[in-house]
């Protein structure tokens, strides 16, 4: 998905710096703090203790939070993020002096952390971004509640938040683009997801106090925080705060035939176009992939344009990987073309891989330029533009382009998401017949 918010970069690189980092995070207690006997248990190694946390992130005036489980397996303490139905397992967790990184997951950031008595105070670095990138976090052990607490607050009776909302969302600078709000409660807890013309926003979580909703979400690459009052129509108004510096107002009209703009209309070839015409260098060394390519001769191909710093990719991802293992054997291969946030080839390969590994995707990988729908545009011209990442290209066994779709809804989406899969496997199967 594409996001209408500037990022930013920290570079660390040295012992000192992150001193200075965890320091500017302090408030004002002693960071050498041990937890107290009534604490949680502490693993050894780590400044975690096992449990459930409570964790913030504040930027912006507001507080964005999260929920995570800490755990321990083999002696090695593991950070399990939760969103909703999501769990995101975190194992890369290494310990410095009083400090402790948890890289979070195939993403370029991390949570560095160190504990103040039985909690734990530190920042969100993002290390791939434009400019110094940080948020402060603080966490508390046993608090299982992620917006309100464990009683509806307002000063009034719970309102309802459930059903379909035909949404709006406007920036600060007036534009605005049309969603599709999805929202299941249950008493005062709500989960559900905005869908866009060009992906989703993933999981969200949250409470109901009064005629007040907040969801949020973390999923290590982003951090999102929605809010909204009910009015006396039944329509909702609220705020839209997305990490640093992202804000937008959004109003919502309970629809339940709200729907979006056509996915696979949104863009497609330019006038006279055919065919993608592309080569570049794949994430291993030396060697390069284009669709001429023998391998792809005569075979139904996918091409996925995608990001490692995507959330959405990853989605698209989870999905793609284990269907390409069942269905490689039926003529069907798939071409993953990232663009990352680094003008580097070898770090954006390394990215590539990385990914690659850890979520087993057994089709090809190229690097194919930078982190941008328009760097995306230019390196695909034969496409009228790209819009979003991802964006998935079908070509027929001719290798001509047969459709492209813009986005992806995701596993949050719930029965967008089957439709979208039950649509993928349908335009498979009558190319393949073809």
């Amino acid at each position: 998905m594409t996001f209408p918010f500037v990022s930013g970069r920290l570079l660390l690189g040295s012992a000192a710096l992150l001193t200075t980092l965890l320091t500017a995070c302090n408030s004002g207690g002693d960071k050498n703090a041990t937890a107290s006997e009534d604490g949680p248990p502490r693993i050894a190694g780590s400044e975690l203790s096992a449990g459930s946390w409570r964790g913030v992130l504040k930027a912006q005036g507001q507080e964005i939070p999260f929920l995570f489980d800490v755990n321990e397996e083999g002696g090695k303490p593991t950070v399990t993020l939760r969103n909703g139905d999501e769990r995101l397992k975190l194992d890369e967790i290494t310990t410095a002096g009083d400090s402790t990184t948890i890289r979070l997951g195939v993403f370029d950031a991390a949570l560095v952390v160190y504990a103040h008595g039985p909690n734990l105070e530190g920042a969100w670095v993002k290390y791939d971004a434009k400019e110094p990138y940080r948020l402060r976090f603080d966490a508390r052990s046993g608090n299982v509640h992620r917006i309100f607490g464990a009683v509806g607050e307002g000063g009034m009776a719970t309102q309802s938040f459930e059903g379909t909302w035909n949404v709006t969302f406007k920036g600060d600078d007036g534009e605005t683009y049309p969603a599709v709000g999805v929202f299941h409660q249950e008493g005062t807890d709500v989960t559900g997801t905005f869908l866009t013309s060009t992906g989703d926003y993933r999981y969200l979580a949250g409470n109901v106090g009064g005629n007040a909703m907040k969801l949020s979400t973390f999923d290590g690459s982003h951090a999102f925080l929605f809010s909204a009052e009910k009015q006396p129509d039944g329509t909702l108004k609220g705020d839209f705060y997305s990490g640093k510096s992202g804000h937008e107002t959004w109003t919502a009209k309970l629809d339940p035939n709200a729907k979006l703009p056509d996915a696979n209309a949104l863009t497609g070839l330019k006038p006279g176009q055919k065919r993608l015409d592309f080569k570049f260098p794949n994430i291993y060394e030396g060697g390069s992939i284009s669709p001429t390519d023998p391998k792809y001769k005569g075979k139904v191909v996918v091409v996925q344009v995608l990001g490692s710093w995507c959330p959405n990719c990853m989605d698209e991802t989870n999905f793609l990987a284990p269907w390409y293992e069942q269905n490689k054997q039926r003529g069907v291969e798939i071409i993953g073309l990232g663009f990352e946030r680094t003008p580097d080839q070898k770090l954006a390969s390394q990215k590539l891989l990385k990914m690659k590994q850890r979520m087993n995707i057994g089709y090809d990988l190229a690097v194919a330029g930078q982190a941008s729908a328009a760097e995306a545009s230019k390196a695909l011209p034969q496409l009228a533009k790209v819009l979003a990442f991802p964006t998935t290209i079908f070509l027929d066994k001719k290798g001509e382009v047969r459709k492209v779709h813009t986005g992806f809804s995701g596993p949050g989406t719930g029965q967008y998401y089957e439709q979208e899969k039950a649509e993928f496997n349908t335009t498979i199967d009558q190319l393949l017949a073809e």
